[in-house]
C-alpha cells in the first residue's frame, strides 16, 4: 500500500467529515513514521484534498479554462474536449476500483447513490460541472465517468464571429431573429454547441424581458438581467420526490414570462412547450438533438407520440408554433443553416433560409420567408 493509501486510511479511520488541512496531513504523515519535506508535504495535501474533496486526478483538467468535457474510460484511459475534438489527456487512476470510488462520492455529494441497485447517476455538482456515471457490472471492468464543465464566461455574438462559429452577416440574422422574437430551436448532436450558442442568443433578449429558464442540469449563463431558473429533480432513493421537464414548463407559463426557454427538449416536456408556443408566448426557444434541421420535425413527432399525442396535432402544433431551426456542425461547431418550418401536405417540413458555404452563410430558397417574418416582427431584415 502506497504512503497516499495510508495516509488517506488512517484520515478516514479518524473519522475525517472535511477536507484535511496541511497540519492534519503532516500529522499523518509522521504518524507513518515518514518524513517529508515542504514541497512533497504540499504536494500529497494538494492529492489528498483532490481526492477527497474534489475530483482527484481530474482536477486539474476540470480547472483548465479550456475544457469543456472530461470522460474516463478506464485507469489509463481519460479523454478531454477542449473544443478542437477529444484528445488523451495525461492523467489516470491508479486502478479501476479508484474510479469507483470517485463516481460514488461525487454521487454522494449531491445526495444520490451509485451502487448495484442504482447503478447509474445524472446529477449536477455543486460547482455546476455535470456528472454521468455508471458503474460495474453495467460498465464492464471500470466506472465510466463522464463529466460536462460549463463556462465561467459565455460568449458574445461577436465572440461567435471572432472564432469563426458565424460570419458578420449570419450574425445579423441571429440578432434579427432574436429581436423580432420568433420562436425557434437550435439542433446538432452532442458537444455540437448548442448550449453555448443559446446561452448567446438570450443575451440578445431585451432586457425589459422576462426569461424563464427550464432546464435538466443548470448549463445556461446567459448575461441576461431578468432571468429566472427552474430546474427540474429526479426521485430519492423511495422513488418519490421527482419534479420533471414537463411540471416546470407548466409552471413556468404561471410566473408571467415572456419568453420560455427550455434548455434542452428531449421528452413529454415538448407537449407543453410546443403549446405555449401556441399561446402567445412569443420567442420560446431550446435545444433539441437532430442530425440535421430538417429532421428535427420528425424527431419532435417522435417525442410528442411518446407523450401521447396524436400526430396530426404534434405537426399542426410545430407548424403554427416554431419558425426557425438554427442547426449547428457537430465537428466544427458552426452554424451550418438556418431553416424555416413549413407546413406540406397536412406536415411540418423545413425548408432552408441561410445555408453555410466557404464559411459564410448565403440566402437559400427560404430567405424570403424568414425575411418577411422577421419584419412582421418588427426588426430589421439584413440586407
Amino acid at each position: 500500500m502506497t504512503l497516499l493509501d495510508r495516509v488517506r486510511r488512517r484520515l478516514v479511520d479518524e473519522g475525517l467529515t472535511a477536507v484535511p488541512d496541511s497540519a492534519r496531513v503532516a500529522t499523518a504523515v509522521r504518524e507513518e513514521g515518514v518524513l517529508l519535506g515542504d514541497e512533497a508535504l504540499l504536494d500529497l495535501v494538494r492529492t489528498l484534498r483532490n481526492e477527497l474533496g474534489g475530483l482527484g486526478p481530474l482536477q486539474p483538467l476540470v480547472l483548465d479554462p479550456e475544457v469543456t468535457d472530461v470522460l474516463v474510460n478506464g485507469p489509463d484511459d481519460v479523454w478531454i474536449d477542449r473544443g478542437r475534438g477529444l484528445e488523451r489527456a495525461e492523467v489516470g487512476f491508479a486502478d479501476a476500483e479508484s474510479i469507483t470510488r470517485l463516481a460514488q462520492r461525487l454521487a454522494s455529494l449531491v445526495g444520490r447513490r451509485l451502487d448495484e441497485a442504482s447503478p447509474y447517476v445524472d446529477a449536477r455538482l455543486g460547482d455546476g460541472v455535470r456528472l454521468h456515471a455508471v458503474i460495474p457490472p453495467i460498465s464492464g471492468d471500470a466506472a465510466l465517468i463522464s463529466l460536462r464543465i460549463p463556462r465561467q464566461r459565455g460568449f458574445s455574438l461577436d465572440d461567435l464571429v471572432a472564432v469563426g462559429a458565424v460570419d458578420a452577416r449570419g450574425a445579423a440574422w441571429l440578432r434579427a431573429v432574436v429581436e423580432a422574437r420568433l420562436a425557434f430551436l437550435i439542433s446538432g448532436g452532442t458537444g455540437s454547441g448548442k448550449t453555448t450558442l443559446l446561452a448567446t442568443l438570450l443575451e440578445l433578449v431585451d432586457p425589459r424581458h422576462r426569461v424563464l429558464l427550464v432546464e435538466d442540469s443548470a448549463e445556461l449563463r446567459p448575461r441576461h438581467p431578468h432571468t429566472v431558473r427552474l430546474e427540474s429533480r429526479p426521485a430519492n432513493i423511495e422513488g418519490v420526490g421527482q419534479i420533471t421537464l414537463r411540471d416546470l414548463v407548466r409552471q413556468a407559463l404561471r410566473m408571467r414570462p415572456d419568453r420560455v426557454v427550455v434548455g434542452e427538449v428531449r421528452g413529454a416536456e415538448v407537449v407543453d412547450l410546443l403549446s405555449a408556443m401556441n399561446t402567445g408566448h412569443e420567442g420560446g426557444c431550446g435545444t433539441v438533438h437532430a442530425n440535421s434541421p430538417g429532421d428535427v420535425p420528425a424527431r419532435l413527432e417522435a417525442l410528442g407520440l411518446a407523450a401521447g399525442l396524436p400526430r396530426d396535432a404534434i405537426h399542426a402544433l410545430i407548424c403554427a408554433g416554431i419558425d426557425a431551426i438554427i442547426h449547428l456542425q457537430r465537428e466544427s461547431r458552426c452554424i451550418s443553416a438556418v431553416h424555416v418550418v413549413r407546413r406540406s401536405g397536412g406536415f411540418a417540413t423545413t425548408v432552408p433560409a441561410l445555408v453555410s458555404r466557404d464559411g459564410r452563410l448565403v440566402a437559400a430558397e427560404g430567405i424570403d420567408e424568414l425575411t418577411r417574418m422577421v419584419r412582421a416582427g418588427g426588426a430589421e431584415a439584413p440586407a
